[in-house]
């Protein structure tokens, strides 16, 4: 490799996620902070620009000597400087999905904060998406021009304080907070004004810097956020490489449509390079291919993405969503970089299991008890809280079945975030449902018939009958437990417990009227027979004439019938089995 080629390479791209609620300045913050911007920076949509919102991830950088502490302990210099790209992420709720999108491959997160407005709801959704996806943050009060100079001081170690107090218990409890103004006098003001506590941020944003694990190894998935063609050169697609790595000359598969190119260039900010790896943001070029077929999306190693009709995933939920997840609702589901609808059905480990089983709550979306499709899991009608009947302990482990309306294309155990999107916008709660971690994936569209039935999720059900009367030492007659119209064959062979403590087993039908013939093995007790006995005594004493209110009545039998079995809710013949 030349020199130039090489000190080409040696620029360590360090991803910052600017977040923050709609109009705390994001864009103004970016464009304060940046040297180069990129190809998709700064509102190139021109929806956004009406309206000025970012309304896609725009991306720009800058670029500032490596700091000390990225040297290694000998002085070396594994990189000569150091990019931070700023992926500008959209603050309007509706807009959480292309969030998410983002924050995959963020390494810190700067959480801009209004400091007139101080946190509201799309502050705290950022919040949560930082939590599930970025070890850490720095948070920015903006629009400190719009302070009363004389109370300026007074207004930010207030605001300072309650932000302290929301972080306390997240992951970025005690995070740095500076104060800024990255537009003094506002958007319409002319740019004359000098932004004012940028060069401190960017001193703040060099000491939380740290070698985020690069790993070119791997297929190769990279986000594009952006796809334009040059004249005589080809298309160019520029994105993010979330993990494994590329060079000139590679194949990439765009899977969406099923087609695969030949790597012509790279480039990154502007600079030819001979190849990218796991964080860098670069522009790669393809030929004969149309930008107009991909805007955004994922490339990839060929054959490397599956596309799943349903999953299991891992789940927890966020503890700020207010409502409770119900098995078989539907959700907003984020994956990769898709959102889909999908019907969602939760189970567990069964009790003895659970009980012994408890998760690490630091850790929110891993487990101990790895999926398997050879043990067994308990049906669940919804996602079981920790925090219920007065006990406060972390949620027990559990998972869910996911089943989309299309198609979703994802590399395999990415990040999952399960949403409730139609919530209204305005409302002041958290639409952020769930997160788990996608654990298999179906790809056969007919997987109700040939792999749900291998997932063994049970149902326990209970029956309640009584013994009508004995015919002899070995058998009883029982009522009540099935209706008339019950296929009593299906139940022939299976146990059954009196409340005296007798075991018998169900031989046969009786009747036409749904009753039964029990087979007691180990004979009838002696204290049964005699409570049978006395019972059927007294009805034969008319003890129905509304005498004593102590005597038993006619219908109320005094020995019950339990039956206990489970049914595998994906068993296409709906056996009853008994453990």
């Amino acid at each position: 490799m030349t020199e130039s080629a090489d000190s080409r390479t040696r620029t360590l791209n360090f991803n910052v996620g600017v977040l923050g609620h709609v109009d705390s300045g994001k864009t103004s913050l970016a464009r304060a902070l940046s040297s180069t911007a990129s190809t998709a920076a700064f509102d190139k949509n021109p929806q956004s620009r009406e309206r000025g919102i970012t309304l896609d991830l725009g991306f720009s950088s800058f670029t500032v000597d490596l700091p000390d502490h990225l040297r290694d302990s000998e002085g070396k210099q594994p990189y000569d400087s150091l990019q931070f790209t700023l992926v500008d992420c959209p603050g309007h709720a509706s807009l959480i999905r292309t969030i998410i999108g983002g924050a995959q491959i963020i390494d810190l997160m700067m959480l801009v904060v209004d400091v007139v407005k101080g946190v509201q709801t799309q502050t705290a959704e950022c919040l949560l998406i930082g939590e599930l996806t970025c070890p850490r943050m720095v948070v920015v009060l903006n629009k400190v021009d719009l302070l009363p100079p004389n109370k300026r001081q007074s207004a930010i170690e207030k605001m300072t304080k309650r932000l302290h107090k929301t972080l306390e218990s997240t992951r970025f409890k005690d995070c740095p907070v500076i104060s800024v103004a990255a537009k003094p006098g506002g958007p319409e003001a002319p740019d004359t004004e000098e932004p004012q506590g940028v060069t401190e941020l960017i001193e703040l944003l060099k000491k939380q810097t740290y070698l985020p694990k690069r790993d070119p190894g791997g297929d190769l998935l990279m986000a594009v956020d952006h796809c334009f063609s040059i004249r005589g050169q080809g298309t160019v697609m520029t994105g993010t490489i979330l993990q494994g790595s590329l060079a000139i000359n590679d194949t990439l598969e765009i899977p969406a449509l099923k087609v695969t190119k030949k790597i012509k260039s790279v480039q990154m900010f502007r600079k030819p390079v001979s190849g990218a790896m796991q964080g860098d943001r670069v522009g790669v070029c393809v030929t004969q291919f149309d930008p107009k077929l991909l805007e955004r999306g994922v490339v990839c190693t060929p054959g490397s993405l599956r596309t799943l009709y349903a999953a299991v995933i891992s789940v927890r939920k966020i503890s700020y969503f207010k409502g409770s997840l119900a098995t078989r609702a539907k959700f907003h589901i984020t994956m990769g970089h898709e959102t889909v609808m999908a019907r969602v059905s939760f189970f567990g480990l069964p009790p003895l299991e659970a009980s012994e089983s408890k998760p690490p709550p630091s850790q929110p979306c891993s487990l101990e008890t790895p999926f398997t499709f050879d043990r067994e899991y308990l049906y669940q009608d919804e996602y079981v809280s920790g925090q219920r009947e007065g006990s406060s302990g972390p949620d027990p482990e559990q998972w869910a079945l996911l089943e989309f309306e299309r198609p979703v294309t994802c590399p395999s155990l990415c990040l999952v975030i399960g949403s409730k999107l139609d919530t209204d916008i305005h409302a002041n709660a958290c639409r952020l449902a769930f997160q788990g971690i996608l654990l298999q994936g179906f790809e056969d569209k007919g997987y109700a018939e040939t792999a749900l039935p291998c997932l063994r999720i049970y149902k326990t059900k209970q029956k309640e009958g009584q013994v009508e009367r004995v015919t002899d030492d070995y058998t009883v007659i029982g009522r009540n437990l099935f209706k008339k119209e019950t296929n009593l064959q299906l139940f022939v062979g299976l146990k059954v417990m009196l409340s005296t403590g007798e075991t018998g087993v169900i031989e046969a039908g009786f009747g036409q009227s749904g009753k039964f013939k029990i087979r007691i093995q180990e004979g009838l007790l002696p204290e049964t027979k005699q409570l049978l006995s006395s019972t059927s005594k007294k009805k034969g004493k008319g003890g129905g004439k509304g005498g004593n209110d102590d005597e038993p009545k006619t219908d109320s039998q005094p020995v019950s019938i339990q039956l206990h079995f489970k049914r595998y809710i994906f068993d296409p013949h709906k056996k009853m089995v008994q453990s």
